[in-house]
């Protein structure tokens, strides 16, 4: 009898054990095995070391100085003590979780992708254990013990993402900047694609994660006889004249179910849709594929007929949600319209109504406007809405309000109002709202996102006509059809709103370097691979003011889809002193109860570093990254340009610690446990917003 008891005391303590253990034999909660947390993206971690009263506490446990500088959005991923990152310059590194000390790095530290990246996917199968990521077009399989490329995996380590896409794609930009989505045996990669009409198509792509195999593609232009065929120009397939429709801000995945969401963008050209007339599935959409094999379960389209540049910018959260006493798995998808939408996870159904809502139609010559869009009763927006705005909007700060107030007056800012020569005011601007940092959510149902509340200015031109071109250089040609929209007609660009002026660049740069960056692009700029070695040649003497003659005009004319219109860039709506035109907040966080559609608190995120010395605090500035959410009620976030790092109280947004980093950080935080000790660590690459740049990976731990 005594030895059945013992027996049945060791079963249950081996339960426990098995319980407290995740299936690799790590203690439950101590990696952050995932991009964002989890297949969920919850930005959530069961870790309890770290609490309200003692966060004031955190010191900094270890700083790892990368070989190189500048923005990083990197979410790193820890696993078995080991934490796995991505360099500015795009080089992949795994260091010791507890200390920092780089245990290897892998990528070419001459060559500079001239792109951001956010991460890595880590794939094991016993003692084959790998991790997947991206330079340049590439997708690479790395041993995660040694940092060296599987040879056995694509052409020697490595596969083309331009691998499965037309012939017509095959030169054109393709990257990726989000790490690849993990179910069994399979990543499914987002990409990132021109903003362009020359864009390559968005197909969603599952590779077998062992051999590199292209397994399942999903057309998110549909092909003939496909799903949606008709929402497009019967030709659009072909990807002549319009592209992407793409996934560039990552997935979820329910592997329990085997439906992977996925959330995509607009149609190329962002801003102009009359050679695309229709409601155009599947760009906007969040869609449920089956994970195996790519067949479309359900989709929602959150914008029709894209012409504002309306991306859904981060994964969906997985959540499980009570709604009328019922308990309910739910997908819910953050938007840069500020807007929450929030799905039965297996039907599609929405959980709170979503209405259509008529919209103006465009007056440009062949565009099609679609007539509705849909908007969802609850949650309330997280930012505020351009229809909202009245002339008492514009900043109390400006010191020039009266001639800002003039040009509010003569912008269109109704609801959806379409793109526009007088100009149309985008608020949320085209960077959210909601970004590619994602929302957090607890096991509560609460979700937690911050946001941007800056306005920009879309202003249409029609495009020169060929005869007008005739007499335009072969490079200028190319510029104006290929960089002006950006730069401006006169390459002063608009350094307020980061896009940088081009004249004298041949006194800063060398053009080996400047056709670099043609090439493969920087930041945000897409690369513009479709131009041939010639044009980008031709273009490069003319922005050195040394284009000579002899470069054939008709070799080295732009192919370029023409368009009637452009824009005339990518302009935030500031004042004289490159702030806000419209008053704070400027930045905002919030946290929205998802069972009830609810507010529970939303407060100005970040200060303007500029006003703070004059005493104005509290305005809220623009952020890029997102926030983790702990088990002990606190809130990390850094992705401000005052460069703080923050802890809040999730049940107040009350800041219960802030610290300065030495560089800012536009990335989404990751905490972990190594010897069970809670760390929690970042990447500060500073660099974007004018903000100094960085080098370093800093991790935070409370004193031994």
């Amino acid at each position: 009898m005594k030895r059945i008891s013992l027996f049945a005391l060791l079963a249950v303590f081996l339960c426990a054990i098995i319980a407290f253990l995740n299936a690799d034999g790590d203690p439950a909660g101590t990696d952050w095995p995932e991009y964002l947390g989890g297949p969920d993206r919850n930005h959530y971690s069961v870790l309890t070391e770290i609490t309200p009263d003692n966060v004031s506490k955190l010191k900094i446990a270890w700083r790892y100085a990368t070989p190189d500088s500048g923005q990083m959005q990197v979410s790193p991923i820890v696993i078995k003590g080991v934490l796995y990152g991505v360099t500015a310059s795009v080089q992949a590194f795994a260091l010791d979780a507890a200390t920092g000390k780089e245990l290897w790095r892998f990528g070419d530290p001459l060559k500079n992708w001239a792109s951001t990246s956010r991460g890595v996917t880590y794939w094991q199968d016993g003692a084959d254990q790998r991790i997947l990521y991206t330079a340049g077009p590439n997708l690479w399989a790395l041993d995660a013990k040694t940092g060296k490329a599987i040879p056995s995996f694509g052409d020697g380590g490595k596969v083309d993402l331009h691998t499965g896409l037309p012939a017509v794609s095959q030169n054109k930009f393709v990257i990726s900047n989000t790490p690849g989505t993990l179910f069994e045996d399979l990543i499914i990669m987002p990409v990132r694609l021109s903003e362009g009409a020359d864009a390559a198509p968005g197909d969603i792509r599952a590779f077998n994660v062992r051999t590199g195999k292209l397994e399942w593609t999903f057309h998110t232009i549909p092909y003939p006889g496909e799903y949606g065929y008709k929402t497009f120009p019967k030709d659009a397939y072909l990807n002549n004249y319009t592209g992407a429709a793409n996934n560039w801000a990552g997935m979820s995945v329910d592997r329990k179910r085997g439906i992977v969401y996925v959330p995509t963008g607009s149609a190329g050209f962002d801003f102009y849709g009359g050679n695309r007339k229709g409601q155009n599935l599947f760009a906007n959409c969040l869609l449920a594929l089956d994970a195996r094999t790519g067949k479309r379960l359900w989709h929602f389209q959150t914008t029709h007929h894209d012409i504002w540049d309306r991306d859904m910018p981060a994964p969906p959260n997985l959540i499980t949600l009570n709604k009328d006493g019922k308990s309910i798995d739910a997908v819910a998808q953050i938007t840069k319209q500020g807007y929450v939408f929030v799905f039965d996870r297996v039907t599609g159904e929405p959980l709170f109504p979503i209405n259509e809502v008529p919209v103006a139609d465009s007056d440009l010559k062949g565009e099609k406007a679609w007539k509705t869009q849909p908007i969802p009763s609850l949650p309330a927006p997280y930012a505020r809405q351009s229809k909202d705005l009245t002339e008492k909007d514009i900043s109390p700060y400006a010191e020039n309000r009266e001639e800002l107030l003039q040009k509010f007056k003569t912008y269109k800012k109704g609801f959806y109002d379409p793109p526009s020569k007088e100009g149309t005011i985008i608020f949320p601007g085209f960077d959210g709202g909601g970004e590619w940092g994602g929302a957090a959510v607890d096991p509560d149902g609460i979700l937690y996102v911050n946001s941007n509340e800056m306005a920009w200015v879309l202003t249409m031109i029609e495009k020169p006509a060929k005869e007008e071109m005739a007499n335009a250089s072969p490079g200028e040609k190319i510029y104006l059809t290929t960089c002006a929209s950006c730069h401006g007609v006169d390459r002063k660009g608009n350094p307020q709103s980061n896009y940088p002026s081009l004249l004298g660049i041949e006194k800063k740069r060398d053009k080996a370097f400047v056709t670099q960056i043609i090439t493969a692009g920087k930041g945000m700029m897409p690369g513009f691979t479709s131009l041939s070695s010639e044009q980008k040649q031709a273009l490069v003497a003319y922005l050195f003011g040394d284009e000579k003659k002899e470069v054939s005009a008709t070799a080295a004319a732009s192919k370029a889809v023409q368009l009637p219109y452009g824009i005339t860039g990518y302009n935030k709506f500031l004042d004289n002193k490159g702030l806000p035109a419209i008053g704070p907040p400027w930045g905002a966080l919030s946290a929205i109860n998802l069972n009830t559609g609810q507010f529970l608190w939303k407060v100005p995120f970040g200060e303007e570093p500029a006003l703070i010395a004059k005493g104005i605090r509290n305005t809220g500035v623009e952020n890029y990254g997102g926030p983790v959410v702990t088990a002990t009620g606190l809130l990390f976030i850094a992705a401000t340009k005052d460069g703080m790092f923050r802890a809040f109280d999730k049940k107040t947004g009350k800041i219960l610690w802030e610290t300065k980093l030495p560089a800012a950080s536009f990335a989404t935080p990751a905490t972990y446990a190594v010897n069970g000790k809670q760390y929690i660590v970042l990447a500060c690459g500073g660099t974007k917003l004018g903000t100094p740049k960085g080098n370093e990976y800093v991790a935070f731990a409370l004193p031994n």
